[in-house]
């Protein structure tokens, strides 16, 4: 998770480097994932829709893409948003902005997947997780 948070640091600081003082000023921030929409098994050679929510905290926090990491049959799956810079942001409460986004995924392995769905951070500033293990069947 720690490479998430590298990873949006290079973006915002590339991003920032500009001379144009015009451009839209922005960064990106992980959020938590909330829920998500798996299925109980795999069947090998398949393609399923993985689905996943979370709670846009602003107006100015648009979906940019997943992190997504892969070890073996592990992978960690994180949601990347685009924060654009503006003072007029309208606020939600969580319940207010739901917001669903999916992933397709192949499965290519006869192997358990697992899957650790970033949730945030606990007080030590330690990665949590929300995991997930699916089996593949013939």
């Amino acid at each position: 998770m720690k490479k998430i948070f590298l990873l949006s640091f290079i973006i915002t600081l590339l991003v920032s480097c500009s001379p144009d003082d015009s451009q839209l000023s922005f960064h990106t921030e992980v959020l938590p994932i909330e829920n998500v929409t798996i299925p109980d098994e795999f069947q090998f050679g398949e393609v399923y829709q993985i689905g996943v929510t979370y709670f846009r905290p602003t107006g100015c926090h648009i979906f940019n893409n997943f992190y997504y990491d892969i070890n073996e049959n592990e992978r960690i799956v994180a949601v990347i948003t685009t924060v654009y810079d503006e003072q007029d942001c309208q606020t939600f409460e969580p319940e207010e902005n739901e917001v669903e986004v999916a992933f397709n995924f192949q499965v290519n392995s006869f192997d358990t997947y697992t899957f650790k769905f970033f949730q945030g951070l606990d007080e030590n500033d330690n990665d949590l997780y929300y995991i997930i293990e699916v089996p593949v069947v013939e």
